[in-house]
């Protein structure tokens, strides 16, 4: 299949030099598995998501305390409802962006997203006006140069591969969200044991542009305050500063 070079982002990377923005990683994290393990359960075998999501928290080197707790937490009966949010906006120089909130509190999201639109003077958009300039992926990376295999077992197992990429001994799948775990254990299946560099889902720009001067400057500061806000998991962006 022919390369795309889908720009995927190693989203916690750029939050995590301080000890305050690792903080907020762990933060993220524990309310993301409190809530897949109170939807799906908290036992990471019946519950793939979770697991997922465990092995990702590890690899970004979320203390498994925090961890343990979050699972804990999602034992009890009650607690906090979270629900998903999802927002979209227009950012500098004609870039878009779409933030994924975990919250318990719609009101006070929605409050706190459009300020950090409006301060960077941008505009927060009506659901639908970006996302479909974006495609909803799986996204698995690992280590391995067969790509004929790895697109065969794939397609044996009646995967719907939306791009494959092997560079520098590393092959990239991309897959639609819905098929991310039967792409996952088809690969499994078939190399046996896995340690995956980057295993979730995300919003892939399907075009990206590079932003530059105050444009670039402004689109960076929206994105560290909308990374600083508790209720928001993840931003996505077309654009590079």
């Amino acid at each position: 299949m022919n390369p795309m070079g889908r720009a995927y982002q190693n989203r916690k990377d750029s939050m995590a030099k301080t000890s305050d923005a690792k903080a907020r990683v762990y933060s993220k994290y524990a309310r993301e598995i409190y809530v897949t393990g109170k939807s799906g359960g908290t036992d990471p075998e019946g519950n793939l998501a979770l697991r997922s999501l465990i092995e990702r928290a590890k690899k970004d080197q979320v203390p498994t305390h925090v961890i343990d707790k979050a699972i804990e937490k999602a034992k009890g009966v009650g607690g906090e409802d979270f629900v998903v949010a999802r927002y979209e906006g227009f950012g500098p120089g004609g870039s878009m962006l779409i933030v994924d909130c975990l919250t318990d509190n719609a009101n006070r999201t929605i409050g706190d997203v459009r300020g950090c639109f409006t301060k960077t003077k941008c505009k927060l958009g009506s659901p639908g006006s970006v996302s479909h300039l974006f495609d909803h992926s799986a996204i698995l990376v690992f280590s391995n140069d067969d790509e004929e295999a790895a697109l065969d077992a794939l397609l044996m197992a009646d995967v719907d591969v939306t791009d494959l990429e092997c560079e520098d001994g590393k092959i990239s799948v991309f897959v639609p969200h819905t098929e991310h775990f039967k792409a996952r254990q088809a690969l499994l299946d078939a190399f046996g044991e896995i340690e995956f560099e980057v295993d979730e889902v995300q919003f892939l720009p399907q075009t990206t542009s590079t932003l530059e001067g105050e444009d670039a400057q402004v689109l960076e500061k929206l994105l560290d305050m909308l990374n600083y806000l508790d209720d928001v998991q993840n931003v996505y962006c077309n654009a590079e500063s």
